[in-house]
């Protein structure tokens, strides 16, 4: 499988050119086809010719002519074409008559990925923060406007954050003593605990990518009456993949999922989602304001954006999710997934075999961490600050094991053994150059 080239890369400017073509026929044709600002035939017209132009939003084998079906049948629909160039706002359901059922159609499908059974649903998020609040928010409004959050110390910082601006009691932290969740001092925290509970875990820690014991802890959620909230906006992309998601045993399991398609999804900003396994619990955000969605109007069949968001005006975000589910499908996210992966392991070797550095552990998913061997601290901070002050490479940096370690997460499919072993080489001559005084050879 061909690696479709980066919009940031060299080749991305003449890859952009035909997709601008696209746009550009798109708004002449939907201008031509619908003949005023908005389709006729109202909501069930454009539901009806949106589903079959989209048909399965993510097929096992992808479609490469999702980009012209999807934009075009996009462009038919959309309000305004000329002043919003494919940028309605989310907000009424006339605004976006063709990107509301999109939405639909996306989330729901989205959602059954995580929750293949019961009444699922997930709505569109700026990412892993929002989608994390939102949790927290629904999670209180279920439990009758209080819970009490109890995350483990790997946890994201957005979850404490969370808590901390809807007004919510002090988390409690369980210790994470491996970099993950420890599910025996959870059970011990939720026997001792009580009131309304929220349980956040991770799948794909923002340090290292690991993942949380998630059969566990739904198992101590389910005995302790305790509501599960998984934040998976980096290990959820490997749903797509057959060879990894069985990583994410028990994921179904939660009440609430964090997606981020912005990291295993290839998606420019925003991309994030939250999953719900019951859709009852999206009721709490109903809210009503009468130039947006009066009564009379939902009960005549407009549908009510309000709910689906706790924002107001917002980007049809969902287009860029559909082309990509569609024109990948499952078979060629999955793809990806495992390239970036075996990428990974990869580059952990590489900092195996090389006598100069030390790996901290096999890589879980797309993320590696090394250090020089021997380096202090302040000398593994200098090696990152140096690349990037040089403009040679993006390193991140993480804390476990009372050690700082220089982060690689591979994202990149494109991502070759070159590559590979030019960062280490990169990272190798900045220590050198910085604690020896010379540049190896």
């Amino acid at each position: 499988m061909s690696t479709p080239p980066l919009a940031s890369g060299h080749e991305g400017p003449h890859a952009l050119r035909p997709l601008l073509d696209t746009v550009l026929d798109a708004l002449d044709t939907g201008a031509r086809a619908r003949g005023g600002p908005l389709p006729a035939g109202g909501p069930e017209a454009v539901a009806a010719r949106t589903r079959k132009a989209v048909g399965d939003v993510l097929p096992d084998r992808g479609d490469p002519h999702a980009v012209r079906t999807l934009v075009h049948a996009f462009a038919e629909t959309a309000a305004d074409l000329a002043a919003s160039a494919l940028n309605p706002s989310m907000d009424s359901w006339d605004q976006a008559p063709g990107a509301s059922e999109l939405e639909r159609l996306v989330a729901g499908a989205l959602a059954r990925e995580i929750h293949p059974t019961g009444t699922p649903d997930s709505l569109v998020t700026t990412g892993g923060t929002e989608s994390n609040q939102l949790a927290l928010l629904l999670a209180r409004e279920a439990h009758g406007g209080t819970v009490r959050l109890v995350c483990g110390a790997n946890a994201h910082h957005s979850l404490p954050r969370a808590a901390w601006l809807l007004g919510l009691p002090e988390p409690v932290v369980v210790p994470a003593p491996r970099g993950t969740l420890d599910p025996d001092a959870l059970d011990a925290a939720l026997t001792r605990l009580s009131g309304p509970l929220l349980v956040a875990a991770t799948a794909g820690t923002t340090d290292a990518g690991l993942i949380d014991p998630l059969p566990e802890i739904a198992a101590h959620c389910t005995a302790h009456g305790a509501r599960l909230h998984v934040d998976a906006a980096y290990g959820g992309g490997l749903l797509f993949s057959d060879r990894h998601r069985t990583r994410l045993t028990g994921l179904d399991a939660a009440d609430t999922v964090t997606l981020d398609l912005h990291k295993l999804g290839w998606q420019p900003v925003a991309a994030g989602l939250l999953a719900v396994r019951d859709t009852r619990d999206l009721t709490a955000l109903r809210h009503r304001a009468d130039y947006l969605n009066a009564d009379d109007d939902t009960d005549a069949g407009l549908p009510d954006l309000l709910g689906r968001s706790l924002r107001t005006t917002r980007r049809p975000d969902v287009l860029k999710l559909a082309v990509t589910l569609k024109t990948l499908g499952r078979s060629g996210l999955g793809a990806l997934v495992d390239q970036v992966c075996a990428h990974a392991r990869q580059l952990a070797a590489l900092v195996d075999e090389h006598p100069g550095f030390e790996l901290h552990a096999p890589p879980v998913i797309s993320t590696v961490l090394f250090r020089p061997t021997g380096a202090t601290d302040t000398t593994v901070a200098a090696v990152r600050r140096a690349l990037l002050t040089d403009g040679a490479a993006v390193l991140g940096r993480a804390r476990l094991d009372g050690r700082l370690w220089l982060k690689a997460t591979l994202l990149n499919p494109a991502t070759g053994p070159d590559d590979l072993a030019a960062l280490l080489h990169l990272a190798a001559a900045s220590r050198a150059t910085l604690v020896e005084g010379h540049t190896p050879r």
